[in-house]
C-alpha cells in the first residue's frame, strides 16, 4: 500500500470514473438489467421463483460465490424483507448476508447481502465489495477522512456511515451513493487488482 499513489478524491476524479463506468459495455448493460430485474420485472421478495432469478442473476453478474442459490433465495423469502427496504433499514442486510446452509452450517454472504439490497434500493444501500474496502482502508490511511476500525466495514450500518463520512469528507456530496460505489469500486479495481 506504501508504494501506491491515488490521486485526491475530489469532483473530477469521480466525474472521470463514472465516464469510464459508461464505456464499460459489459458493466453498464449488466447495471442496467439488473436494475430492470429488480425494480420492473421483480420488484417485490414475496416469491420464492422471483427471488431466485434475482439471486442467479446477481451471482451470475457479480461472481458472488453463492454456491447455493436455492438455499439464499428461501432465507431471502423467509426474511419478509420488503418491509425493511421500503424503509431503508440498514440491519436487514447483515440478517439477509448470515445465512443457515444445508447442514445447519452458517455462512455469511455480506458483500451479496449489500449488493441485493442495493439493488432494490440504490439511493439507501452501498454495496461492499473486497476492492471498495481496500480503497477506504487506503484513505484513511493517507488522510484520516474517518476514524474507523478495518472491520466497522463488515458491519453493515457502520460501512453505511463510513461512506457516508467519505463522501463529505472529500466534498462529494453531489454524487449519490451509487455513484461513489462505482468510483470506488473501479479504484480498488485499478490500483488493488487480484491476483490470480
Amino acid at each position: 500500500m506504501n508504494q501506491i499513489n491515488i490521486p485526491t478524491p475530489n469532483e473530477k476524479q469521480v466525474s472521470l470514473y463514472l465516464k469510464k463506468w459508461d464505456k464499460l459495455e459489459n458493466y453498464s448493460l449488466q447495471e442496467s438489467s439488473l436494475k430492470k430485474l429488480f425494480s420492473k420485472t421483480y420488484p417485490k421478495n414475496n416469491d420464492l421463483d422471483d427471488i431466485l432469478i434475482k439471486v442467479c442473476s446477481l451471482n451470475d453478474f457479480y461472481s458472488t460465490n453463492i454456491f447455493s442459490p436455492f438455499t439464499i433465495a428461501k432465507h431471502i423469502k423467509s426474511l419478509d424483507i420488503d418491509k425493511y427496504l421500503l424503509k431503508g433499514n440498514l440491519s436487514i442486510v447483515d440478517k439477509l448476508a448470515k445465512v443457515k446452509m444445508n447442514g445447519g452450517k452458517y455462512i455469511y454472504f455480506y458483500s451479496f447481502a449489500s449488493k441485493y439490497c442495493s439493488h432494490h434500493q440504490p439511493s439507501i444501500y452501498p454495496i461492499y465489495d473486497s476492492y471498495v474496502d481496500k480503497v477506504l482502508i487506503y484513505f484513511r490511511k493517507k488522510d484520516n477522512f474517518y476514524n474507523f476500525q478495518n472491520s466497522d466495514l463488515k458491519i453493515y450500518k457502520n460501512f453505511k456511515n463510513i461512506i457516508l463520512a467519505f463522501r463529505s469528507f472529500y466534498k462529494l456530496e453531489k454524487y449519490d451513493i451509487k455513484d461513489i460505489d462505482k468510483y470506488l469500486w473501479q479504484l480498488g479495481k485499478d490500483y488493488f487488482p487480484k491476483q490470480y
